[in-house]
Parts: structure tokens; C-alpha cells; sequence
């Protein structure tokens, strides 16, 4: 009897162990998927890396169509959502915290962002810089397809459910 309690205690705690790991994997998924379904477009796939969490953040690295940058990604209860479109304002804590994360939680995400594109390359790195200036994404609206990033690289042409992020 005490084997078989063993046996099953050390049954649930590989279960646990595997699930905070596929938790971590299904968060990535789900902001993956979620910038897919606002930006992808049939003829021009959308390819997401790296993703860094921290809590209820994220800054996920985008390319498409010889284009990139960095989206800032928020969870409402168990949603994520893309607050804004940027570039290498992504990487410092001072302009995560001017978007609204905590100090302590900015420097953390600044710093795996950082650390996460390093594995990629510079080239890579400096894919996400190309995207200029910052866009704040409407979550009530949202905006579907890749027109907010398209319509910032035509220089300041945004639909009418964005708006640029104060510096």
C-alpha cells in the first residue's frame, strides 16, 4: 500500500511539472496565434520569435515580408491581447514602463527580450529595430490583417482603431 501512495504521489508531481511546462508552451502559442490572427495574411505569412513572458506581459518578436518588430502583448484574465507595435523601445524598461508595467516586471521582460534575441543573431535584432516609431493598438477594437503595420511604414497612415503611443 505505502508503494502504491509513492508511486501515485510521484505520478501527480511529474503531471504537475508537465503541466507548468505546457502552460508556459500554451501561452506562447496563444500569443503566437493571436498575431497571426490579426496580421497574417494568405500570401504573406507572419513568423513569431522569439516570445518573452513576464506575468500578465509579453514582448514577442515579428517578421513578414522582409519586415519586423516587436508587439507588446497583455492578458486580460486568461486573454492576451496586443497593446502595441514598436520596435526597439521594446527592449527598455523605461518605455515598458510608459506603456504600463510595473518597474521590477519591466526590467525583468526588458532583460529576457534581450537576452532571447541574443540567441538569434543581430541580424535578427536588428529586423525588429527596422520597425520605427510606436503604435498603440485599440483592444476594444483590435485591427485585423497586417494594415497597422503596413499603414505605419507609409509614414503615419493609421486606420481609424489606432493611434500612436505617447513618448
Amino acid at each position: 500500500m505505502k508503494n502504491w501512495l509513492i508511486a501515485i504521489t510521484l505520478g501527480l508531481t511529474q503531471l504537475l511539472a508537465a503541466g507548468n511546462a505546457w502552460s508556459h508552451g500554451d501561452e506562447a502559442h496563444q500569443i503566437t496565434m493571436e498575431l497571426k490572427k490579426q496580421f497574417e495574411k494568405p500570401d504573406s505569412p507572419l513568423t513569431v520569435a522569439p516570445i518573452s513572458l513576464e506575468g500578465d506581459y509579453a514582448v514577442a518578436g515579428w517578421a513578414q515580408g522582409g519586415r519586423g518588430g516587436r508587439a507588446f502583448l497583455q492578458r486580460d484574465k486568461h486573454q492576451w491581447f496586443v497593446a502595441v507595435c514598436a520596435g526597439s523601445g521594446l527592449t527598455q524598461p523605461d518605455v515598458l514602463q510608459s506603456i504600463g508595467m510595473p518597474g521590477d516586471a519591466a526590467h525583468r521582460l526588458a532583460k529576457a527580450v534581450v537576452a532571447a534575441e541574443a540567441k538569434l543573431g543581430a541580424q535578427q535584432s536588428k529586423l525588429f529595430d527596422g520597425f520605427e516609431g510606436m503604435i498603440k493598438i485599440d483592444p476594444a477594437t483590435g485591427h485585423h490583417g497586417h494594415d497597422a503595420h503596413n499603414a505605419h511604414n507609409a509614414h503615419g497612415q493609421h486606420s481609424g482603431h489606432m493611434e500612436h503611443a505617447p513618448k
